[in-house]
């Protein structure tokens, strides 16, 4: 089970969406090189940005994050030993028709480093909902977001614009 729980509704309660923020959400731990190095060796990434903190500091101030790991930062963990419920993404409570979601595009615009220790957190917006379309995977609504994320100073380290297709599958033929 995922915990993961979509929003019903029609596209004119979906359209209320729009330009509504999320509570800003900060991951519940630093950047660390860790993970930074861990994710570098599982794709076999020597770049010594990750690897060589006396390189990475002259460079970037620490040990560099992947930038393929932006989002990871703020995965919200499956279980708490607090019981906090999981925190569902701001594209998925859009309330629209539609039993299914894929990933239909993603566009990240990295403007700081993001290093070792920094702590992020991350403020999503609804930026469109899309009249119903017909794709090969079913009818549906592109659900645009944008996820602006921040270091502990405030400083804006990156956006990420992001693009759900939320669809009922076709039935099979």
């Amino acid at each position: 089970m995922t915990g993961i729980q979509l929003a019903f509704g029609t596209y004119e309660d979906a359209l209320r969406m729009v330009g509504v923020t999320s509570e800003p959400r900060t991951a519940g731990t630093a950047v660390s090189a860790a993970r930074i190095q861990m994710f570098a060796a599982l794709v076999r990434d020597p770049n010594p940005s990750y690897w060589d903190a006396e390189f990475a500091t002259e460079a970037w101030g620490g040990l560099l994050a992947p930038p393929a790991l932006l989002m990871g930062w703020l995965i919200p963990p499956p279980w708490l030993p607090t019981g906090a419920s999981r925190v569902t993404a701001i594209a998925l409570r859009v309330p629209l028709p539609g039993t299914t979601f894929v990933n239909a595009a993603n566009d990240a615009e990295f403007l700081l480093p993001i290093v070792e220790g920094d702590r992020l957190t991350v403020v999503e917006e609804v930026v469109s909902v899309s009249p119903e379309k017909r794709t090969r995977l079913g009818v549906g609504h592109f659900v645009e977001t944008l996820d602006t994320f921040t270091r502990q100073d405030d400083a804006v380290v990156a956006r990420n614009r992001n693009t759900l297709f939320r669809f009922t599958p076709e039935p099979a033929r």
